[in-house]
């Protein structure tokens, strides 16, 4: 079996374990506007903290900045997973869980080698998972109720990229996402201490459904030849628009019992509206010796104040911002003696700030990156790691900590070339 091969079975175990997870870890901060936003980032971007939108690549997809797929000149696949463990803590609660998911499927090819790629890929847009648990009482009487809230779906983007050279040094791309799927909440309660308990919950679900469009625009600098030969200066900005995406919101009340059977049911309301994406930048510089090292920076703005929802409850964010510090270095990229000189090493620390407030005070995250790329002829097993913390129990009550796998594999081929025979 020769060793793409071994790559392709290895991968084929990894995404079938993938679905037995499901979906991501559960989170209490994806309960916040319409979830956890995924990014854009590919395995090998994950390895140096989520960056990508100034480093040109040559083996590998550039899905963060459009303009810089026109530096892939083979016809590129790429798949990803997920695999995540968390721990919630707060000053009465220690909570673990553990999830996987299908992180994406992307694919570009050249249409004008070096003048032109496009791109098409399927990934997850947000993701929502949470359960909470609770006792209330019950307004003018001495009975008591037990409460569970619980949320999950999250829409998916189906993109399609092109990244164009205007000359040696500037490129520039758009980037268009239809992004569809439904977030769903449900709301159960129970009465009891009371003289006849009850064997059923009654619950209201919402289902917001959504679909619609985004795009995104991006921008590349990148000079060689600084100072000494091979050595290359890359500057990249990419500008995502606001979005109003349509939405419809679908309220059911209805009974259900312990194993889940629902009982009877009634529709209590159906609305329909938009829900305002506001608009983000993205910048970021790094610095180069060929394919043999890099550094850099990145920065992000997203200002969420703005967030409108069908659901007031989803509103009242604040300001995101996220700066990524990281690199990568190859050994020798064409050692023929030595295998491990041909692996790609990345390394990279992230802080951010999420715009919901938890206990009235921003909600902080840091974390530290480590990956690796195996080659495997022109293609790679991309693996990556994320150790971090989020939230913090003496000003948020919750603190969550998490470790991230993420399993890749990324194929180049040379297609469309026409045969030529003497």
């Amino acid at each position: 079996m020769s060793t793409v091969k071994k790559y392709i079975f290895v991968f084929a175990c990894i995404v079938c374990s993938a679905k037995a997870w499901g979906q991501a870890a559960p989170s209490p901060y994806s309960t916040f506007g319409i979830g956890e936003p995924y990014g854009s980032g590919l395995v090998h971007n994950q390895g140096n903290g989520g960056m990508g939108v100034s480093q040109p690549q040559y083996w590998y997809l550039n899905n963060q900045n459009p303009a810089l797929l026109v530096y892939n000149t083979l016809t590129i696949f790429g798949a990803g997973i997920l695999a995540e463990r968390k721990t919630v803590s707060g000053d009465t609660t220690n909570e673990e869980s553990t999830g996987g998911n299908m992180n994406y499927l992307v694919t570009a090819f050249p249409v004008k080698p070096g003048k032109w790629t496009t791109s098409l890929g399927l990934m997850p847009y947000t993701s929502v998972n949470y359960s909470f648990s609770y006792v209330a009482d019950v307004i003018g009487s001495p009975d008591k109720v037990s409460v569970e809230e619980e949320g999950s779906g999250g829409p998916t983007q189906l993109y399609w990229s092109n990244g164009v050279r205007l000359n040696e040094d500037f490129a520039v791309g758009l980037k268009a996402s239809y992004v569809f799927g439904a977030v769903v909440n449900r709301y159960k309660g129970r009465l009891i201490n009371v003289g006849t308990p009850t064997n059923y919950y009654a619950v209201v679900e919402d289902k917001t459904y959504i679909k619609d469009f985004t795009f995104g625009l991006g921008g590349s600098f990148s000079k060689d030849s600084i100072g000494r030969k091979n050595y290359t200066l890359s500057i990249g900005a990419v500008y995502n628009l606001k979005a109003d995406l349509k939405t419809r919101s679908s309220v059911q009340l209805f009974r259900e019992t312990s194993l889940g059977d629902k009982i009877e049911g009634t529709s209590l309301d159906t609305v329909r509206g938009s829900i305002s994406v506001p608009q983000s930048l993205v910048l970021g510089a790094s610095f180069a010796k060929g394919t043999f090292w890099s550094v850099g920076t990145e920065f992000s703005y997203q200002d969420w104040s703005s967030f409108k929802s069908l659901s007031q409850d989803d509103e009242g964010l604040g300001k995101a911002w996220r700066m990524v510090v990281g690199g990568e270095i190859t050994p020798d990229p064409v050692a023929v003696e030595s295998y491990f000189k041909r692996i790609t090493y990345r390394t990279g620390v992230s802080y951010e700030q999420y715009p919901f407030l938890t206990n009235g005070k921003e909600v902080k995250d840091f974390g530290i990156n480590f990956g690796l790329s195996l080659p495997a002829g022109r293609s790679s097993l991309d693996l990556a790691v994320k150790v971090g913390k989020r939230g913090d129990k003496k000003v948020n009550v919750l603190e969550e900590s998490y470790f991230k796998v993420y399993f890749g594999i990324t194929f180049n081929d040379q297609w469309f070339v026409k045969r030529k025979f003497d």
